[in-house]
């Protein structure tokens, strides 16, 4: 019996791949990669605005504000003056000589007539023995004409002496009498300058200074040099200030004044306005004025710096802000506010007063207006500012920290 092999059994041939299927696939990568383009593009926007928006908060001027300084009724300067004695004396010589001693140096308290210093004078010396000499001759040149023109009346009822004679011994002894009272006033005038060798304190106060020493040569008068010793009377103390004419109204005789020193920080010293020039100057425009100051306790000096302030009653409340918040332009003078919203609103303003560091506004601000105190170059109304020490919000916080 034979046997029949069987042979192996064929595998299917693989499918045919369809036009359908190429499509499918075609479209899907299509679909992702228009999906990545998108994708990609947008984080980019995204990306680029939130950058733009962190460049413009970045960009956002940080600014200090404040409200306008209120007084009350009241505004306030201050002008700068210079101390001095009330009664304050140079004292020079009266006579040339060299100086014989001196008693009191500079700070030494005197009182009036009290001895100062004492001068050799040499020279007066002999000029008074000269005065006397003469005196003495002139005396006896008038006795002798005086009993001259007695004899000759005597003479007259006899006819001895002649009227013309007579007439000249009477011119004669008139003549000698004046050349007496030339000698005595020429005497009289050496004896008062021989009492000026002693140098005398005029008031009682102080020796503030002292510019002389033992055997120094003594010119008399006051233009060779500095003076022998200067009294100052500094138990009240004058101050000159020269104030703007516009205040001089507000500034009437016994108005109170407000003195500091750099010697004493964060005090005040009380003044009193005592005189005024009543008169402009035409080249400062201000009007010269005395206040005195009480020094009884000796605490402030002669010839030194001082801050004089005055309190000026104002009719309505004054508001007054710092000369920096001042912005000028083509279209006038104008301060920049903030609003709520911190956006900028610039006012237009007009000035009151000047005071140095603060300006007193008349018209445009209100005591609620929160003032930028420097305001940065190119500001407009309108603007968005940040305030310095406030915190900033969530949105603000965030892209910051991104």
């Amino acid at each position: 019996m034979s046997s029949e092999v069987t042979p192996p059994a064929t595998p299917p041939a693989p499918a045919l791949v369809t036009r359908r299927g190429l499509w499918i696939a075609g479209g899907s990568a299509i679909a992702i990669g228009v999906i990545v383009v998108i994708m990609g593009i947008t984080s980019r926007r995204m990306a680029d605005a939130k950058l733009s928006e962190w460049t413009e908060d970045q960009a956002v001027p940080v600014v200090a504000v404040a409200t306008p300084d209120t007084k009350g009724k009241k505004s306030t300067f201050s002008l700068p003056g210079r101390l001095e004695g009330y009664s304050q004396a140079q004292i020079y010589a009266r006579v040339s000589g060299y100086l014989k001693s001196w008693t009191a140096d500079i700070g030494a308290s005197v009182k009036a007539g009290d001895l100062l210093a004492e001068i050799d004078a040499p020279d007066l010396d002999q000029q008074i023995m000269q005065a006397e000499a003469e005196l003495a001759s002139a005396q006896a040149n008038s006795n002798l004409s005086q009993m001259t023109l007695q004899r000759g009346q005597q003479l007259i009822p006899s006819g001895a002496v002649s009227k013309q004679d007579l007439d000249q011994r009477s011119a004669d002894s008139s003549n000698k009498l004046g050349l007496v009272r030339s000698a005595q006033a020429n005497l009289d005038r050496l004896r008062v300058l021989e009492k000026y060798k002693r140098i005398t304190a005029p008031f009682d106060g102080l020796v503030t200074a002292r510019n002389t020493d033992l055997g120094a040569l003594i010119s008399a008068g006051s233009s060779n040099g500095a003076p022998l010793f200067v009294v100052s009377d500094t138990s009240r103390l004058r101050a000159y200030v020269a104030v703007p004419q516009i205040f001089v109204p507000n500034i009437r005789i016994g108005t109170r004044a407000h003195i500091s020193v750099p010697e004493y920080p964060g005090r005040e010293f009380s003044g009193t306005v005592e005189a005024s020039a009543q008169a402009v100057d035409a080249a400062s425009g201000t009007t010269r004025m005395l206040i005195v100051i009480d020094n009884a306790s000796g605490e402030l000096m002669s010839g030194a710096f001082a801050n004089v302030g005055f309190d000026l009653p104002h009719p309505e409340v004054a508001i007054n802000v710092p000369a920096s918040a001042l912005i000028f332009d083509r279209s006038g003078l104008h301060v920049a506010t903030v609003n709520s919203d911190n956006r900028v609103a610039l006012k237009a303003v007009t000035i009151a007063r000047d005071l140095g560091k603060q300006v007193e506004i008349a018209s445009g601000l209100t005591p609620e207006d929160r003032i930028i105190e420097s305001p940065p170059d190119g500001l407009a109304t309108g603007d968005r500012v940040r305030v310095a020490g406030q915190p900033r919000d969530a949105k603000e916080a965030e892209a910051s920290a991104k």
